[in-house]
């Protein structure tokens, strides 16, 4: 499946105009900073918030090296959002990713676009973590993988409990990573910005 084309937003732009009518009084939509805003919010939900879905994780990671190591590569304090699909609010935070190659690695920019690729869809924190952990592991053909999410949930900061300072967390761990503690262990801590030793070391 390769990348698909950006669609228009002709019909998306009429779609948000007409909610705008429904739920803001009519005067408030002659007002001058209104009057582009459905062809602003479907431009925004196209290129900046969805356009993942325009997206393929098998071409993104297809771009790998041949390597002999097994040892740990992990990109950590990763800046992402995503759109919650139960209200269409964004959330934002930042990830670690982290694998044991199996044979192959790709850049740093690819984990971030992989990343991408999988959050700018319409996804929960909780699945956009296993997606991305999973991917690597189906797609690269690594060992172990993991993802770990912090993210501020505007579902819960502006509207709802109105919670303003919690931060949502969500972890997944594929492959050899998902039944080793001690990987697991070591994931966090470089998420965490407190790396611990290799799985098995002792410490003095």
């Amino acid at each position: 499946m390769g990348a698909r084309r950006r669609p228009s937003t002709g019909a998306a732009a009429a779609a948000v105009a007409r909610f705008l009518a429904e739920v803001v009084p009519a005067a408030a939509l002659k007002d001058a900073d209104v009057k582009g805003t459905p062809r602003r919010v479907a431009e925004a939900f196209r290129d900046d918030l969805l356009d993942g879905y325009r997206a393929d994780p098998v071409e993104i990671l297809g771009q790998a090296m041949e390597v002999p190591g097994r040892d740990l590569v992990a990109l950590a304090g990763i800046d992402f959002h995503a759109v919650c699909p139960h209200h269409l609010l964004p959330y934002r935070g930042r990830a670690c990713v982290a694998y044991v190659p199996g044979g192959r690695v790709v850049g740093f920019g690819v984990l971030a676009r992989l990343l991408d690729c999988f959050a700018h869809r319409l996804v929960i924190q909780e699945v956009l973590a296993r997606q991305v952990a999973d991917a690597l592991v189906r797609h690269l053909g690594a060992n172990g993988a993991a993802c770990i999410l912090d993210a501020e949930q505007m579902c819960l900061t502006v509207r709802g409990e109105r919670r303003r300072e919690a931060r949502a967390h969500a972890q997944a761990f594929a492959g050899s990573m998902a039944r080793s503690a001690a990987w697991q262990r070591r994931v966090l801590g470089i998420a965490s910005g407190q790396p611990a030793g290799s799985p098995g070391r002792r410490r003095r």
